[in-house]
């Protein structure tokens, strides 16, 4: 738990906050983004096109993720029907975050690859950054709402209403699911791996 952490290492409690708030951050930044540029201002007159954590923490899901270490950030309101592309519109605006988290994973991890980072500190945040940020990537592509992934399913499958219904009904249940999944099976077999093969280096934490 993260709240531990603040009394046995402070300053690593700061590095790996620091980390989390901005990858938490950009990604809902580029779901605002995304919204903006195909046409809805929604969040954008929200105050929700920043990358300023303040804008996008959800007060619970913050407490909540330091305390248990599973949390969430405020979800970036849109209208669908402000989108140009009213039908794949709600798909986009929501891989945005996730491809974002992957994108940042990509160039930090790049970045430790190839160039040598003597301070320790710094070293530690980046890697941690890198995998903060599959984490959210991977987790938030899972097909179950209210995770980004549900949108971008009920974009591309011709579902029935009854299978939407009953996935909305029953996400939070189906969302244990899923955080048992990424425990088991995300971590350990795919999590991992992207983590070595991006940045060349085995898992620190």
């Amino acid at each position: 738990m993260l709240i531990q952490l603040l009394f046995v290492n402070p300053l690593m409690f700061v590095i790996v906050a620091a980390a989390i708030l901005l990858a938490l951050s950009l990604h809902e930044y580029f779901h605002a983004w995304t919204a903006y540029f195909l046409g809805d201002p929604t969040a954008k007159e929200q105050g929700r096109l920043t990358i300023n954590p303040l804008a996008h923490l959800d007060p619970l899901g913050t407490i909540l993720l330091f305390i248990v270490g599973i949390g969430w950030g405020k979800p970036v309101p849109f209208n669908p029907y402000n989108l140009r592309n009213q039908k794949y519109g709600p798909a986009l605006v929501a891989l945005a975050g996730p491809a974002s988290n992957f994108m940042m994973a990509l160039i930090v991890g790049l970045l430790l690859r190839f160039i040598v980072i003597s301070n320790p500190a710094l070293f530690f945040f980046f890697s941690f950054f890198v995998w903060i940020n599959l984490i959210l990537g991977v987790f938030n592509l899972m097909p179950i709402p209210p995770l980004d992934g549900h949108h971008i399913l009920f974009a591309i499958l011709p579902l029935s209403e009854q299978t939407k219904i009953f996935l909305s009904q029953n996400g939070l249940l189906l969302l244990l699911g899923v955080i048992f999944f990424m425990i088991y099976i995300g971590i350990p077999f795919i999590l991992e791996p992207l983590f070595v093969l991006i940045t060349g280096m085995p898992l620190l934490f």
